[in-house]
C-alpha cells in the first residue's frame, strides 16, 4: 500500500513552494501584519485566477477545481510554512466548508463560485463566551417573521471578520441544547447593524475581530435547526487544516534553527556542534515527523469522509499545536538574543504557534474530547 503523495500532488506542492516563497517572504509578512486588511489583494487574486486555490476542493459544478481534502491540506501546509498573510483559512476552510456542508444546492451554486473565483472573502462566526469551540457554546438566538430572519448578539474572535464580504453565523433555536437547534445564517459583511471591531491579538498575521449584530438581516443557510452536524464537521475539517499548517510551521522552525546553528559560531566553533543544541534539534525532529504523520493521517480521514473525523481532528490538532509551540520556542532559544528582537523572524512563528493553539480548541480541551469520543 502506498502511503505517500502522488506524483501530481508532489508537483502541486513544488508549484506552491515556489509561489509562496516569492509572494510571502518574511519582509512581506512584517509589512502585511501591520496593515488593517492583513493581506495583499493582488496575491489573493493570483491565488484564485492563476492557481485556483480558493476552489481547490470545491465541486466543479460550484466553480471549484474538484480536487479533495489532501490537496487542500497541501495548500495549508505551504501557507503555514511561509506564514502567508491571507484570509484563506477563514474563507476556504471555515466558510466554504460550512456552505458546502449545510447549504442547499441553490445556495452552493450561488455562493461557492464567488469564493472559488476570489471575489468573496468569507468567515465563520461561532464563539460567544469562554473558549467553547463547539455547538455547546452557541447561545445567539434569532427572530423570524415569515421567511425573514434577524440576528442580535455578539460573536468573538472571528477570523478576518473586518475584511469579510460574507459571514456564516451559527445561531440556536430557543429551548434547544447541544447540536439540536443549531442554525446557520449567511450575513453580508456590509449589512446594516453589523459591526466588526478589530482586535490586536498576539499574532498579527491572522486578523481577529469581535462581531456585533444589532437586528441584522440574515439568510437561512440550509434548513432551520438542522446545522448541528454540519457545524461539527466544518470545525473538525478546519482543525485538521490548522494541524497541517502547524506541522509545516514546526518543520520550518526546525529547519531555521538547524541552519542558524550551523552558521552561528561561539568559542571558535558552530553552536550546532554543542551537545545541548544537537539534542534539542534531534528531539525536535522526532516530534516534527510525528506531527506530520498525524496530520497526514487526519487529512486522509477527512478526504475519505470517515466516521473517525472527530477523533482524527482532535488528535491531530492537539499534537501538532504542542509540537509547533515547542519548535517555535526552541527556535527562539537557539537563535539566542537575536531571536527575541523585532527584526528577526523567530518570534513571528512563536506567536502564530501560540495563537493557533487556542483557535478552535486548545490541546487540553481537545484531549478531553478524545477521551469522551473513546468512552472514558
Amino acid at each position: 500500500m502506498n502511503f505517500g503523495f502522488s506524483e501530481e500532488q508532489g508537483e502541486f506542492r513544488e508549484m506552491l513552494v515556489r509561489f509562496f516563497e516569492e509572494k510571502s517572504p518574511i519582509t512581506e509578512v512584517f509589512r502585511l501584519q501591520q496593515t488593517a486588511e492583513g493581506n495583499d489583494p493582488a496575491v489573493w487574486k493570483q491565488m484564485a485566477e492563476e492557481l485556483g486555490l480558493q476552489g481547490i476542493h470545491l465541486p466543479v459544478e460550484s466553480g471549484g477545481q474538484g480536487f479533495g481534502f489532501l490537496e487542500l491540506g497541501i495548500v495549508m501546509e505551504e501557507m503555514g510554512r511561509n506564514l502567508v498573510c491571507s484570509p484563506y483559512f477563514s474563507t476556504v476552510c471555515l466558510a466554504a466548508n460550512a456552505i458546502l456542508n449545510a447549504g442547499t444546492l441553490e445556495q452552493k451554486q450561488r455562493w461557492l463560485p464567488g469564493i472559488a473565483s476570489g471575489g468573496i472573502i468569507a468567515t465563520l462566526a461561532l464563539l460567544e463566551t469562554g473558549d467553547i469551540w463547539s455547538a455547546d457554546g452557541v447561545r445567539l438566538s434569532f427572530e423570524t417573521d415569515g421567511n425573514r430572519y434577524r440576528l442580535s448578539g455578539t460573536k468573538r474572535l472571528v477570523t478576518d471578520a473586518a475584511s469579510a464580504d460574507l459571514l456564516v453565523v451559527a445561531a440556536r433555536q430557543p429551548g434547544t441544547t447541544g447540536e439540536d437547534g443549531i442554525t446557520f445564517f449567511v450575513v453580508r459583511g456590509d449589512a446594516e447593524g453589523l459591526r466588526a471591531n478589530a482586535l490586536e491579538p498576539l499574532d498579527l498575521t491572522r486578523k481577529l475581530a469581535d462581531v456585533e449584530l444589532h437586528d441584522v438581516a440574515a439568510e437561512l443557510l440550509g434548513e432551520e435547526g438542522s446545522s448541528g452536524p454540519a457545524l461539527a464537521k466544518t470545525l473538525d475539517q478546519a482543525r485538521i487544516c490548522l494541524a497541517l499548517e502547524s506541522a509545516a510551521g514546526a518543520e520550518r522552525c526546525l529547519n531555521d534553527a538547524v541552519a542558524y546553528a550551523k552558521q552561528r559560531f561561539q568559542f571558535g566553533r558552530p553552536i550546532g556542534s554543542f551537545q545541548a543544541i544537537k539534542h534539542t534539534c534531534a528531539e525536535l525532529l522526532l516530534e516534527v515527523e510525528s506531527a506530520k504523520s498525524t496530520a497526514y493521517w487526519a487529512s486522509w480521514v477527512a478526504s475519505e469522509d470517515s466516521q473517525e473525523l472527530a477523533l482524527a481532528a482532535a488528535v491531530a490538532k492537539s499534537y501538532c499545536d504542542e509540537t509547533y509551540v515547542r519548535a517555535a520556542d526552541d527556535n527562539v532559544h537557539i537563535h539566542g538574543g537575536i531571536g527575541v528582537t523585532w527584526e528577526a523572524d523567530p518570534h513571528l512563528f512563536l506567536k502564530r504557534a501560540k495563537s493557533t493553539a487556542t483557535l478552535l480548541g486548545a490541546p487540553g480541551w481537545l484531549r478531553e474530547r478524545i477521551a469522551a469520543l473513546e468512552g472514558f
